[in-house]
């Protein structure tokens, strides 16, 4: 269950993220449907890497019973999957601020969540 709700998160930060950058794009007249489908293919390829993490997870655990060591693959799974999980958010919500600053010019709060989270995401 915690594999859909990785997924599903993920799968709404991207089409936030996909909606406030035609927001954006529509507010500041650079609208291009070669961004929007690179965009939207971005988006895809997140949700195929928390996909896949969460089947390495899956599978790390799997092998770990059949290899008697269900502790230790229990932990390096989902180790995985989390990391990649707190990744594609904190790179999502970053993303979904910086396209409401630039809708909303007036909008400083944004603009401090965003310089946080931009030195949380270099520190890692």
């Amino acid at each position: 269950m915690q594999y859909i709700i990785m997924i599903i998160i993920i799968i709404g930060l991207a089409a936030a993220d996909y909606i406030t950058g035609l927001i954006k794009a529509y507010c500041t007249n650079t609208l291009a449907s070669s961004k929007m489908r690179r965009g939207g293919l971005n988006k895809l390829g997140e949700i195929v890497v928390m996909t896949s993490a969460c089947g390495l997870d899956i599978g790390i655990c799997a092998l770990g019973k059949y290899y008697q060591a269900a502790e230790l693959s229990d932990i390096a799974g989902t180790v995985a999957a989390v990391l990649v999980f707190g990744y594609i958010t904190i790179m999502e919500i970053v993303s979904i601020f910086e396209n409401y600053a630039e809708i909303n010019p007036e909008a400083q709060w944004a603009l401090k969540i965003i310089k946080r989270l931009k030195n949380h995401r270099e520190d890692n």
